[in-house]
């Protein structure tokens, strides 16, 4: 036991954190922090992947190839600096140019959300880089996370997972993958399950947290939808407003729905639509009605 102990660096005296890579039914796939060596705990209490837990270990130990371990979670968090990952690129600098975008009908009232952007003015577009591991890019047809999600669809809930599970452990930058487990928990019930729609805004807030480690604070360029490997980041951004709204917190939803009116201000994904039922004081439960 020590010798093993000693070989991953773990200390039995004190707490030590692993990262989640792979959420499966009774066990968890992790990497000790910040060592990188991995490990699976044998414990599952609504983690997600990315997330970083500490635990105080009670037991370690090997079978065949596998080191695992057994304890108590003193503490989990979102944490993503603390994981060294390599940011993900902004690539292809073009410029945007308000006015070469179509902005409405004139008398439409929720153009009001576009004129703080329109009136900015020029600013740079870019396109983030997109991870898919297994991927074969000299395949149109090879594309795990759509393989993932006609499984879900199927109701084969356990291949989806695994296959999303498989992709995450390989690397976490996978933004996709972040966005379609958002997805998954928070359309998996209409009521106002928080436990659901809070594991919902965890998934979402680890691809948020990822991708925004290719922002600075000053960053005040473009991710146009348009650029089509800009839409995994935007989806995760998309859903983690939801998830504040939902969750009763409009305050922050419309901050994160207004930013993206700035990242993409062609709204392909109608959030000036969520603030004008933000701004009309509408719960998520009251959405879209008049």
């Amino acid at each position: 036991m020590n010798e093993l102990i000693e070989d991953l660096k773990i200390p039995l005296d004190r707490p030590v954190d692993l990262v989640v890579l792979a959420v499966k039914t009774a066990a968890i796939r992790c990497k000790v922090v910040p060592t990188g060596e991995p490990i699976t705990f044998r414990k599952v209490r609504n983690e997600v992947e990315g997330e970083i837990l500490t635990v105080k270990p009670s037991k370690v130990w090997r079978y065949q190839r596998t080191h695992y371990m057994t304890g108590e979670i003193v503490s989990k968090r979102i944490d993503i600096p603390a994981l060294q990952l390599k940011p993900l690129a902004l690539k292809d600098t073009w410029p945007w140019e308000p006015e070469d975008e179509y902005w409405g009908e004139p008398d439409d009232p929720l153009n009001r959300y576009f004129e703080p952007v329109i009136n900015f003015g020029a600013r740079i577009s870019y396109e983030m880089e997109q991870i898919i591991p297994f991927q074969d890019p000299e395949n149109f047809d090879s594309d795990p996370i759509l393989e993932a999600s006609e499984y879900h669809d199927c109701g084969d809930y356990k291949e989806a997972y695994k296959i999303m599970q498989k992709i995450l452990a390989a690397d976490l930058r996978c933004l996709d993958a972040h966005a379609h487990l958002g997805a998954w928990e928070f359309n998996s019930t209409d009521e106002p399950y928080e436990y659901v729609i809070d594991k919902a805004k965890r998934h979402y807030e680890v691809g948020v947290k990822i991708a925004e480690l290719s922002l600075d604070k000053e960053f005040n360029g473009v991710l146009p939808w348009g650029r089509i490997n800009n839409r995994p980041f935007l989806r995760c951004l998309h859903g983690y407003g939801l998830c504040l709204w939902r969750l009763g917190d409009p305050v922050e939803s419309r901050k994160i729905f207004n930013r993206m009116l700035w990242l993409n201000p062609t709204d392909n994904q109608g959030v000036r639509f969520l603030l004008a039922d933000i701004d009309a004081g509408k719960t998520w439960y009251e959405r879209g009605s008049d």
